[in-house]
């Protein structure tokens, strides 16, 4: 699912700067892809959370700080930082802007903070800088939830359905910016989208509990209907391609325009995540080796597809925003996988099995004193 995500977003921006998401009716579709972004928090949230839901019911322990930190790390900042000295220096637009102050706020996921820092090749990390958010804000959230009623994992699913009540209004506080920088873009503002996966982990937890008793509950054959859950999940993608879900391109969407995309985007993670995780029947296309094989990549493709579709049109003679959307895709895609499948394999995987080394002499080293 996430390696579907990755293509969703790597398919607006082609959209985008094809000019294809300008097209009447199905232009709106395609501009609406950029609702993967939703599927990516969801499944944070999902798999962030689930150790923290699974301790509460005391079916684990949840990871330690320092362990959580330095794995989020190692999995994020190498092949993030490779991407970003790639873009500054090698594409054009770029290298002619990047001064220390794009240095810096990219290096350091700032962009949605610092005025007119994000660059070419580089302009969807908004969105890895919120994710980086979520997992700083991650522990304090699990603290928040423990000492708001100490254990009771009763309340903890409603504690995290209040959050993503609250937190959806973000947009209609007065919040004062820098020009060019919008509030709307920090994490705040996509707490829902994190809060639809955080919910699924708790129902997961709660859906083994219950199991144990020898209970089945109707809730869980409801949303692990995956017919169902998938096609509630498309009603809301549809809506969120009107103007229910913010206008088209880049104009600023209204207050309440941001507040039904949060909505949507909610439905849509929790709609599409909800059937994978409290249904154990097999999903044979997404256990596909191909499948998996995609959703190994998928940093890599997110990470990677603007740098190569900035480059697909100066290689390959296209001017921009002048059609030629599918033969553009086709290029972005089939030059972005391999480079992904690069990344994996020469950074992100070396970089994860140094952190896990790391975990093992430490733990040798307290065993051995």
């Amino acid at each position: 699912m996430r390696g579907l995500a990755a293509l969703g977003v790597l398919l607006t921006h082609v959209a985008f700067q094809t000019g294809a998401a300008g097209t009447p009716v199905i232009g709106r579709v395609w501009g609406r892809f950029d609702m993967a972004v939703a599927v990516f928090f969801g499944l944070s949230g999902f798999l962030l959370w689930r150790p923290h839901a699974a301790s509460a019911r005391g079916y684990g322990v949840a990871p330690r700080v320092p362990h959580y930190f330095r794995h989020r790390v190692a999995r994020i900042l190498p092949a993030y930082w490779a991407v970003v000295c790639a873009a500054l220096l090698l594409l054009p637009n770029a290298a002619d802007t990047a001064g220390f102050r794009v240095w810096v706020s990219n290096l350091a996921l700032l962009q949605v903070f610092v005025p007119l820092t994000l660059t070419d090749g580089l302009t969807q990390m908004w969105s890895l800088s919120v994710e980086v958010a979520f997992y700083l804000v991650l522990p304090l959230l699990a603290f928040a939830v423990v000492r708001l009623r100490g254990r009771n994992a009763r309340w903890r699913a409603p504690a995290i359905i209040a959050l993503a009540v609250v937190s959806s209004c973000w947009n209609f506080l007065p919040v004062p910016t820098p020009d060019a920088i919008h509030s709307d873009n920090w994490l705040p503002g996509y707490l829902p989208w994190f809060a639809a996966g955080m919910l699924l982990a708790e129902l997961v937890e709660l859906a083994a509990e219950q199991r144990a008793r020898g209970v089945s509950p109707k809730w869980l054959r409801l949303l692990g209907n995956q017919a169902l859950m998938w096609s509630i999940a498309a009603v809301a993608f549809g809506l969120s391609a009107t103007d229910l879900g913010g206008p088209a391109g880049l104009t600023h969407a209204d207050p309440w325009q941001y507040v039904a995309k949060m909505v949507l985007g909610t439905i849509i993670g929790f709609g599409l995540l909800a059937p994978l995780v409290l249904d154990d029947a097999p999903h044979r296309w997404l256990e596909s080796r191909v499948a998996a094989t995609i959703g190994r990549w998928s940093y890599g493709i997110f990470l990677w597809h603007l740098v190569v579709l900035s480059m697909v049109f100066p290689i390959f003679g296209i001017v921009p925003f002048n059609g030629r959307f599918g033969y553009v895709l086709v290029l972005t895609v089939v030059l972005t996988v391999p480079i992904a499948a690069a990344s994996y394999a020469l950074i992100e995987e070396p970089a994860r099995q140094f952190a896990r080394r790391f975990d093992r002499r430490k733990a040798d080293s307290v065993v051995s004193s």
